[in-house]
Parts: structure tokens; sequence; C-alpha cells
């Protein structure tokens, strides 16, 4: 047997070496994952349908791959299991008593390394926050001061592993899902680049590429492996990503060499950064130059204010999308959305085509001036957060806000909120003020990494952003590892017991 403690102490390779050389069972590590689970779930509202009797059939079954044994968790979005209730954070998934009858490949990917799901984790409906504050499950709380979010949308995944509950879980990124979370709760959040990951069946690519499925982890070599057992193209892919030269669980252990490291602390939309975010990136870039890379202060020239513009057109429009699906296929009413949500899909009907694609040549430009800026740079730096987690409720549609769109939807008046002064837009950038760094990634397709390097004053986890170029996937766990070497994170954990 294992202890509670004993748990904590191995990462999701560690278990899985346990299993092989048969010092434990999966049994055994599947049973102190659930009653640890029960244990702080009910302070955390990490897992939201819990999956027990499965995981312990699929237990006494003969596990294969990798991974096989490790207590896993999958995000209540993009990841379904077949059988299994799926409702992307959504009274209007729900309340159809949504179903899905096969696996995401993702899952599918991650069942064939020998994984034992157990539970899907919370998450923003439709996976459209920074937060983790669905109506529909409640909010999910951080481990670290269960008064503030985990962040989002893998507000869920994060709680759950940085409470440790599992040492990994299913997440995925649309505009910083992974690695908000991993700032906000001192985990290691990996967002592969467009591609890498499937997001099928059915559709080859979610939000152009935007939004792709990983992990949360502790440790970057979990992330690296989970990486390994899950890229590849799948039925439907839009296009082929060339294969890595060597496994990315390699690539840890490897030393970067000399990188040139550009960073910058600024908001790209101007707004404030806490000074201790400030510091910390300051702290990050000596660091940096400690181990050898050459690191000066550099932004690639992107107006932020209008990749923040763009990103949330396309995002309002794809989101739109999902719920006009609800109502197609179920018959969901406005009332089965939240206010946000239907305010989102107001201000997407306010738009026209041509607004749509504007928008999307937008990315394709932007995607060229951060290529230009990385011939001359092989990592970008940021902050992960601009602010400390905000707490639970901070982040909310203002009340008056709130009052004029109660008002307007049920009169089917919605297509009146107009982006222009813009009463949505400015709601949501108000809300990007805390995460106006990780969209970059997504619009123009990198990949990119939160590690968590530093605190702030008090205690709540603070992390540090990376990206590179297309296909860099493996410098930044090179990166990773080596800056987990040089300042271990493994031992700070939340005391929640």
């Amino acid at each position: 047997m294992i202890t509670d403690e004993e748990y904590g102490r191995f990462d999701a390779v560690g278990l899985a070496e346990l299993v092989r050389t048969k010092v434990l069972q999966p049994s055994e590590l599947l049973e102190v994952a659930l009653r640890r689970a029960q244990a702080l779930n009910p302070k955390l509202n990490a897992i939201v349908i819990p999956m027990e009797e499965l995981a312990r059939e699929r237990a006494r079954t003969q596990l294969a791959g990798p991974l096989a044994g490790v207590p896993f968790l999958i995000k209540d979005l993009l990841q379904d299991y077949a059988g299994v209730p799926s409702s992307s954070g959504s009274r209007a998934f729900r309340n159809a008593r949504h179903v899905p009858d096969a696996h995401s490949e993702i899952v599918k990917r991650w069942l064939a390394a020998g994984t034992l799901i157990f539970g899907r984790t919370n998450t923003p409906e439709l996976g459209s926050k920074g937060i983790t504050e669905p109506l529909v499950w409640g909010p999910t709380r951080n481990p670290w001061d269960l008064a503030r979010s985990p962040g989002g949308s893998s507000g869920g995944a994060a709680a759950a592993v940085a409470a440790g509950i599992v040492p990994v879980a299913g997440a995925s990124d649309g505009g910083g899902s992974i690695r908000i979370p991993a700032g906000a709760t001192g985990l290691f959040g990996f967002k592969p680049g467009r591609g890498r990951t499937p997001t099928g069946p059915g559709v080859g690519e979610a939000i152009h590429g935007a939004a792709v499925n990983h992990v949360l982890s502790r440790s970057v070599r979990d992330s690296a492996l989970f990486l390994d057992v899950t890229h590849g193209p799948e039925l439907g892919a839009p296009f082929i990503i060339a294969p890595p030269p060597r496994p990315y669980a390699s690539e840890v252990e490897r030393e970067p060499g000399a990188l040139r490291i550009a960073f910058s602390a600024r908001s790209p939309l101007g707004t404030p950064v806490d000074p201790a975010v400030s510091a910390a990136v300051e702290v990050s870039a000596r660091l940096l130059e400690g181990l050898g890379h050459h690191v000066e202060e550099a932004e690639p020239e992107i107006d932020g204010l209008e990749l923040a513009r763009d990103f949330l057109a396309i995002w309002y429009a794809q989101l739109s999308v999902l719920m006009r699906g609800a109502r197609e296929r179920w018959g969901a009413r406005a009332s089965d959305f939240e206010l946000d949500s239907l305010a989102m899909e107001a201000a997407a009907r306010g738009k026209s085509a041509l607004d749509y694609a504007s928008a999307y040549v937008h990315w394709l430009e932007h995607g060229f001036k951060l290529a230009q800026f990385l011939q001359r740079y092989d990592v970008y730096m940021t902050p992960t957060l601009a602010q400390p987690a905000p707490r639970i409720g901070e982040i909310a549609t203002p009340p008056w806000a709130a009052a004029a769109l109660k008002a307007l939807m049920p009169l089917g008046m919605g297509r009146a909120i107009s982006l222009t002064p813009g009463t949505v837009e400015r709601v949501a950038l108000d809300n990007l003020q805390m995460a106006p760094f990780t969209q970059l990634a997504n619009v123009t397709g990198v990949p990119a990494m939160s590690v968590p390097l530093h605190v702030f004053p008090g205690g709540m986890p603070l992390g540090i952003h990376f990206l590179a170029g297309h296909g860099e996937e493996g410098r930044l766990f090179a990166l990773a590892g080596q800056l987990e070497r040089a300042t271990p994170w493994d031992a700070r954990r939340p005391q929640l017991e």
C-alpha cells in the first residue's frame, strides 16, 4: 500500500514506474486518488462528473503503455468519454443529458498510454472565460486560497493537480486556458503549437487551430511524456505537423544551449501590471543570464489592443456556433445559457461575415509579425498573469451590464448590443487585464508555457510565460527542464488538510 503523503511525492512518471516494477498495482494508486478526491473535492469543486466505477473496472484489466496505472482526470470540454455525460460547463448541455457515443481522439490516446480516468473537471460555460465559475456546477476554488479562483478555463484540472488529487490532468487552451490556471496555482502549463495534438473526431482543428488539448502538471517531464503519447496527425486534420526530431521526454534532460531571449513585463493592452509581477520578470531575466542565455528587453511590434479585438471577434463567433448547435440539436433556450454567453453571442451577431474574415486576416498578420520578431530571438518571455488570481466573483459582468442584458434578452433585442462603442467588448477587455499576455500564442499558433518560478508577497503563485516559434516545443521543454533543475518548485505545495 501507499500513503497519501507518499503518493503526493510522485509525479506521473514516478507512479508509472511503481506500477511497471510491480511495487504497486494500478488499483492501489486509484484508491489513493479516489480517497484524496473524496477528502478534498468538497472544498475545491474541481471534479464535477465522477467516473469511479468505470476507473475501478479498468484498473482490473491488463493495462499497457508508458503511463499504465496513473490516476487521471479529463476536462469537461473537448475531451469526451463514450457513455459519460458531457456538460461543457453549460446548463444547455446538462439539461439535454448529452452523452457522447465515442471517445475524443485525445482521450483514446490517453487511454492507450494506460491512464486511469476517474472523473471530469470543472470548466466555465463552453470554456469561454479565464475563471472557472459556471452557474451549472458552481465555482472551483484555488487550493492556495479557497477565496480565490484557480483561473480558467482548465480551472478544475488545475485545482485537482495543485491539491495533489492527481499529478497531472487533462486540459485545453484556446486563449490561455492551460497557462492561466498554471500561473494561478503554481503548476507547469504547456500549450502545444497549432495542430500538434488532436481535437477530433469530426473536426481536425478548433478555432482555426487556436484551441489545443494537453495537460496541466507539476513536473516538466510529465508534460513532455504526455505530449509524446498524444502528438501526431488524426483523421481529418487540415494539415500535418512535422514530428519532433526526438522524444519530448528526452528534451527535458538536454541543455538548451545559449538562447536569445527577449522579455517584457508591459501589458500589451496598456493596463496595469502588479509591481511584484514586473519584479519577478526582472529576476527571471537575471536567472536566465546566469544560466548562460543572452537576455534583453524587447517585444514584437504588434498592437496588443488590436490583437485582443481580433481574438474576441473570432472567439465570440465560434462560441455562438456552439450555442446555435445546442438550440438546433436539443431545443436549448436562452435561459439555458449564462448571461455572459448570451452577451458574447449578441456581440457576434452584431458583426458581419466581412468583419469575421477581416479579423482572421489580422490573425495571420499578427503571426507574420511574431515570426519576424522570432528571427531575432529564440524565446519571448512575459508574465503569465498581470495580477494575483482573482477572488471568486471578482471577475463578473458589472451590475449595470447584467441589468441591461436581462432587460434586452427576453425581448429578442440582443443584437442591439453593439461593439461600437462596445459594451460587451469593453467588459471583455476589462476582464483580459488579469491575463493580457497569453492570447498571442493562440492567435499565432505557436507553442507556449507557464513556468512556476515565483510567488507573490503573501504566497500566491506567480508564473512566468515563454513562447517560441512554430515547431519549437522541444526548445521550450529543454528550457523548462533547465529552469526546473535551477529553481525546483515541487516542494511548494498548498496546505489544505
